[in-house]
């Protein structure tokens, strides 16, 4: 965990100053691309994905490593070409997990959230999931593992895989000639993302296109049919723990109501979109329409949007703090810490949903963060970087309650939170 941590020291401000040339690029060429409250809901997603696998909360169920000591038939010596393969084997692994993803109901919600802006940009590509606490796709390694290739070659070569397809959720950059049949490219994701008709679940590649063409999943970018984004199914909120679990939400409420036995079970497992005819009856959902659908956006004042992006900053300058420190500190302490950030990002996204939940979340908050100063009279080493950092963290932390209390229960609300 610790090379984890010190990967993302490095892949954090990296993001971030793609994020931001993205979006001077994209003034300069006159391209609407971002709107400030979903890229502060993009990026928090991306942080409580951090803090899970800081945590360690992910549950492997086969690791690779047992797979490859047990069925490996063949000691391969390490040299530049297996990287290779293992990139190879790790593509094609992961665009079998993606389309699992996106064709079983109960596996979609690990994925959802990814899916879940209205918007496509970089920012985007970090909304990641929490959700998908169990490991289940391993065994899409096991001809990896019978060939034998060592879990050392898997180590190096998966976060490079996983971080080679930031770059294409971007609307900037057209199409790009003879690279279109080799690799994937924003044009190519572009449609992957694109909820109109003929685009749904089409172009599951993570690097190499190729499987997509082989398997038939492959769909070019039209003139004709500008994709639009999100899913057909809203979430409508900006809170990562709605973003992440409302599709098992409704899979339970389904469930509940069916009558048969059978479907209550098979419904988390049948193809994506299926509910017991019994149901879809008595409960019929709309889905608003794909062309013409208005974005999320609920009303939130100059001073509110200012105050969310404030929250943020401090949020991700605690991450940052967290990830570049982490070989220092406990176990209980990451706990403690990432138990924090996790509310934290939980108060000002429903702060930003204008939910009146913001106010008692904002609470617990104010509450665990005097509780570790209690305890450990400090707040995790910043007082050696910051001198009178613990009065400065309580005034910040009263001055949030205080307007989390304003913007809640005296700023008016000029139109309904959701469109």
């Amino acid at each position: 965990m610790g090379v984890y941590a010190y990967a993302l020291s490095w892949a954090i401000p990296g993001f971030v100053v793609l994020i931001i040339a993205e979006a001077v690029a994209a003034r300069i060429m006159g391209v609407q691309i971002n709107r400030g409250m979903d890229v502060i809901a993009s990026l928090s997603s991306g942080i409580t994905n951090i803090l899970k696998s800081l945590l360690g909360l992910a549950v492997v169920i086969v690791s690779y490593d047992w797979m490859e000591q047990r069925f490996g038939l063949f000691d391969i010596q390490t040299t530049w070409l297996l990287y290779v393969l293992a990139f190879i084997g790790c593509d094609f692994a992961g665009y079998w997990s993606h389309r699992f993803n996106h064709s079983i109901n109960i596996f979609w919600n690990r994925h959802v959230v990814h899916h879940s802006s209205d918007e496509f940009n970089l920012s985007c590509a970090l909304r990641q999931e929490i959700s998908a606490i169990f490991g289940v796709f391993f065994f899409l390694k096991l001809p990896m593992a019978i060939v034998g290739i060592p879990v050392e070659v898997i180590a190096v070569v998966a976060p490079i895989q996983l971080f080679a397809q930031f770059w294409y959720h971007t609307r900037l950059i057209g199409r790009m000639g003879f690279l279109e049949k080799i690799l994937v490219t924003p044009s190519h994701h572009r449609v992957h993302h694109a909820i109109n008709d003929i685009y749904l679940d089409k172009n599951l590649s993570q690097i190499f296109i190729i499987w997509d063409k082989l398997f038939g999943t492959f769909q070019e970018e039209l003139d004709e049919e500008p994709p639009v984004y999100g899913t057909l199914t809203p979430a409508n909120s900006w809170n990562p723990v709605v973003l992440n679990f409302s599709h098992a939400w409704r899979l339970a409420v389904d469930a509940w109501h069916a009558q048969s036995w059978w479907d209550k079970i098979r419904i988390w497992f049948m193809p994506l979109g299926w509910r017991p005819p019994d149901v879809a009856e008595k409960y019929p959902r709309e889905r608003p329409p794909v062309h013409g659908r208005k974005k999320y956006d609920p009303d939130a004042s100059t001073a509110l949007r200012v105050w969310a992006w404030v929250q943020f900053i401090l949020c991700m300058l605690m991450v940052y703090h967290m990830v570049i420190g982490f070989g220092r500190y406990s176990f209980m302490e990451v706990t403690w810490y990432s138990a924090y950030l996790f509310i934290t990002i939980c108060s000002y996204t429903l702060l930003m949903d204008r939910h009146r939940l913001a106010v008692p979340v904002e609470g617990i908050r104010l509450a665990l963060a005097a509780i570790v100063i209690a305890r450990t009279g400090g707040w995790f080493g910043l007082e050696a970087w910051l001198p009178g950092g613990i009065t400065a963290m309580m005034a910040y932390l009263t001055l949030s309650l205080a307007l989390t209390l304003y913007f809640t229960f005296l700023e008016p609300v000029r139109r309904p939170a959701a469109d």
